[in-house]
């Protein structure tokens, strides 16, 4: 499928383009739940344009908070196009728990991340929902991330996080 990012889901992010920070969107399975998409990785990168680089000690990579980041910019991508919410109509999502982050190695400037994430469990309740999801992120053959975590999707005006 590779893609190239619409402008009405550009638009309709709750984050403007600089910290969307995906370029393609590869695959939509809305039958599995699941989105792949890709991530530049350079030098400029938001918090890795400020890394004190050392080539042995700290090398130049993706800050594992930026890692964070991309998973609800994933679970933003899963909202539009699997679930069909739009920040637009007034829903929004926030990440709800952590149960699991491993950082398995350093994604360093060069080729892309392909960025996958998948539900493992979903339940709607009235004007929210409550995700859980899984990621996988790579460069080339190397894992780089895996989490599990949930997130809250509700409609503006509706009850805080449960």
């Amino acid at each position: 499928m590779t893609a190239k990012l619409e402008q009405a889901f550009v638009d309709d992010c709750p984050y403007g383009p600089d910290a969307l920070l995906i370029d393609e969107i590869v695959s939509i399975d809305a039958e599995k739940g699941e989105v792949v998409c890709t991530m530049p990785v350079h030098d400029e990168l938001p918090l890795t344009r400020s890394q004190r680089v050392h080539p042995v000690r700290h090398p130049r990579h993706v800050n594992g908070g930026l890692m964070l980041h991309m998973t609800g910019m994933l679970g933003f991508v899963h909202a539009y196009y699997v679930l069909g919410l739009r920040h637009a109509d007034g829903w929004i999502g926030y990440g709800a728990k952590i149960h699991e982050a491993r950082f398995h190695a350093l994604a360093t400037p060069g080729e892309k991340l392909l960025l996958r994430g998948w539900t493992t469990r979903t339940r709607k309740m009235n004007e929210s929902i409550m995700a859980r999801y899984s990621f996988e992120f790579r460069q080339g053959e190397k894992v780089v991330y895996e989490g599990d975590q949930t997130a809250w999707w509700a409609k503006v005006g509706a009850s805080p996080i449960p």
